[in-house]
């Protein structure tokens, strides 16, 4: 999630105003927006379908459509998977955040759970296996907006909201948590941190989030101007967050025609892709101007998409873990956050690991953090460790 593309360093004439580019929409009717799609409330539902869940056995799988908001207010269709355990009456519920390092709208969940693209899949049997119904909502939204961190806590908020709503599922009175890491820890935190303004009717059990990228201010400024393994992932993120913001945050009228090139050939694609396309790239590669470094707007944007600078507090149970020398995700921002929140009087657990690599992390902590949730759909009080 790192967005130094944002700070492009270069001194190679600009090409002609470039617009947005985003990606191709999915062909199915079942992801497009109704034409009185306004009326409806956040969470409110669209659609409904049975699906084949042949990958997650002992399983039966839906997919709902339903009513939420972008970052600017208005109104998008979002969509969610639902996979419930057979044999398994009134199961507690877990939204699970999943990383979606992509641009592309094959690389959301609703399609990459099912075409293999999805490398935590095999990650879900672990709430499946307890008995939980698992929903994995599309967080990104229907432009693939990677980085709109606010978007994805509102998204993840409303398929809670049009789970609880469809009376098939049985799910309207169950226990609710939120879980993720990375990307999809971001979209959890931010959930839960909006969750007492956007959605103060849902009663949250539980959120773990680990690996959050707290502050895209100094994850792009860390990036620097020097090639980078993780490049792609920087440079799809700061396309992501235009299609989200195209008038604070014009990256393409940045680009030089390398630049455009690489956008074009990224727009639709996914992490894999991504990361193998853009290894050791840098952002003076590709850019054709500077201007961005002194926009506040550009800066600002960044801001409103860094929990570290988001007022709002927690109010549900939260478990957050973090590797305190995690290369790609610092820790500083996390732990200032966490500090923040357990002054307000959150019920927060803070768990530090001495891990530098980003996924081991992931690894380690979530079996912790899923006893957190265990504990929390058993009724017990939520401990503080701050």
């Amino acid at each position: 999630m790192i967005l130094g593309a944002l700070f492009l360093g270069a001194a190679i004439p600009a090409p002609a105003q470039a617009e947005p580019l985003y990606p191709w929409p999915d062909p199915d009717p079942f992801y497009l927006a109704p034409p009185d799609l306004g009326v409806l409330r956040p969470g409110d539902v669209v659609r409904t379908r049975r699906i084949d869940t042949w990958m997650y056995a002992n399983s039966d799988g839906w997919q709902i459509a339903f009513r939420s908001t972008n970052s600017t207010g208005h109104p998008i269709l979002a969509v969610t998977t639902v996979l419930l355990p057979r044999g398994v009456a009134n199961p507690p519920l877990v939204s699970y955040q999943a990383i979606v390092n992509s641009l592309g709208t094959k690389c959301a969940p609703s399609r990459s759970l099912f075409n293999l693209e999805l490398q935590e899949s095999p990650g879900l049997y672990l709430g499946l296996q307890r008995g939980w119904a698992v929903s994995v909502p599309d967080h990104l939204g229907p432009t693939g907006a990677y980085g709109a961190a606010k978007l994805g806590g509102m998204i993840t908020l409303d398929s809670v909201r049009a789970v609880q709503r469809v009376a098939e599922l049985g799910l309207s009175h169950s226990p609710v948590a939120l879980a993720g890491y990375s990307g999809g820890g971001m979209a959890s935190a931010w959930a839960a941190a909006l969750a007492p303004s956007y959605a103060p009717e849902l009663k949250l059990d539980a959120v773990v989030a680990g690996g959050i990228p707290a502050d895209l201010e100094q994850m792009a400024q860390g990036l620097g101007f020097n090639p980078h393994p993780g490049f792609g992932l920087a440079f799809a993120a700061a396309i992501g967050l235009e299609r989200e913001y195209p008038e604070q945050l014009p990256i393409s009228s940045q680009l030089n025609a390398t630049g455009l090139w690489l956008r074009e050939w990224m727009s639709n694609e996914c992490r894999r892709f991504l990361l193998f396309h853009g290894a050791f790239r840098s952002a003076g590669q590709l850019a054709a101007s500077t201007s961005l470094m002194a926009s506040s707007g550009a800066h600002q944007v960044l801001r409103d998409n860094s929990l570290r600078y988001f007022e709002g507090v927690p109010t549900a149970p939260l478990y957050l873990w973090h590797g305190t020398l995690d290369g790609l995700t610092p820790f500083d921002s996390v732990a200032e956050t966490a500090h923040r929140y357990c002054a307000a009087g959150a019920r927060l657990t803070f768990v530090p690991y001495e891990i530098s690599e980003h996924m081991t992390t992931a690894v380690v902590g979530f079996p912790d953090a899923y006893e957190y949730v265990a504990a929390r759909f058993r009724g017990e009080p939520a401990p503080t460790r701050c």
